[in-house]
C-alpha cells in the first residue's frame, strides 16, 4: 500500500486530510507512528516557507513520503494579521478560543463591511530532503462578531463564508471538505499522488 507521513500532531488536521481523501489507497503515518520525532518549529515569514520545511525535516529522518501543510487566517483590516502566526496569535502556547478572543477584542469597532478575511493553506510534498511541489488553497469570508457552531478547529467558529450564512464551525464536515482552503490545496496534490500511486503499481 501507498504510504505518507502527514507532518502533524494537530488532530483536526489529520482528520479533516482522512476525510477528504476517504478512499484512496493510502496508509497514512502521522508524527505520532515515530518515536522522537518533535513538531518542527515554523519560524518561516511565509506560509510556504513552513510547510516546505515541516516536509522536508520530516521527510529527511522518516525515509519517507511525506506531506505538510501551514495555514492560516489572514483579515484583510488586520494588514492580514494573524497570518503566518495564527496558531500562537494570543500566546506560543495559546489554545483555539484564546487566539479567537484576541483577534475579536482587536476587531470589536469594526463595521460588517470591513471584516473580510480568507483561510489560507500551503501543501508542501517532499521525498527525503527534496521537494516535490508545493501548492495552495484559499477560501474567502467574513469575520464573525462573536463564535458560533461545535466543529472545526482553529478560527472556524468565527469565519463565515456568506453564501452559506454560516460559519466554518457550524457547516456540515461533507461540505466544508469541499469548500475549505485545505481543500483545495489537498485536491491539487491529490492528482499528484494519484499519479505516483498508479506509477507504482508498474
Amino acid at each position: 500500500m501507498f504510504e505518507l507521513v502527514l507532518a502533524t500532531n494537530n488532530k483536526g488536521k489529520i482528520k479533516e486530510i482522512k476525510e477528504i481523501w476517504k478512499g484512496m489507497n493510502i496508509k497514512f503515518y502521522t508524527l505520532e507512528d515515530f518515536e522522537g520525532i518533535l513538531p518542527v518549529e515554523e519560524s518561516g515569514e511565509t506560509f510556504e516557507e513552513n510547510a516546505v520545511k515541516k516536509a522536508t525535516e520530516v521527510a529527511r529522518i522518516t525515509g519517507k513520503l511525506t506531506l505538510a501543510d501551514d495555514s492560516g487566517l489572514e483579515v484583510d483590516v488586520l494588514n492580514n494579521e494573524p497570518g503566518v502566526k495564527s496558531s500562537r496569535y494570543a500566546d506560543d502556547n495559546a489554545t483555539d478560543m484564546e487566539n479567537i478572543i484576541k483577534l475579536l477584542d482587536k476587531m470589536k469597532d469594526v463595521p460588517p463591511e470591513r471584516r473580510g478575511s480568507r483561510f489560507v493553506c500551503v501543501v508542501a510534498l517532499a521525498d527525503k530532503d527534496k521537494v516535490i511541489t508545493t501548492v495552495n488553497g484559499s477560501c474567502e469570508g467574513v469575520i464573525s462578531k462573536e463564535p458560533c457552531g461545535g466543529s472545526g478547529f482553529g478560527y472556524d467558529p468565527v469565519f463565515v463564508r456568506m453564501d452559506y450564512g454560516k460559519t466554518f464551525a457550524e457547516l456540515d464536515l461533507e461540505v466544508k471538505n469541499k469548500i475549505s482552503h485545505r481543500a483545495r490545496a489537498l485536491e491539487k496534490i491529490k492528482l499528484i499522488l494519484e499519479r505516483m500511486i498508479e506509477k507504482e503499481k508498474i
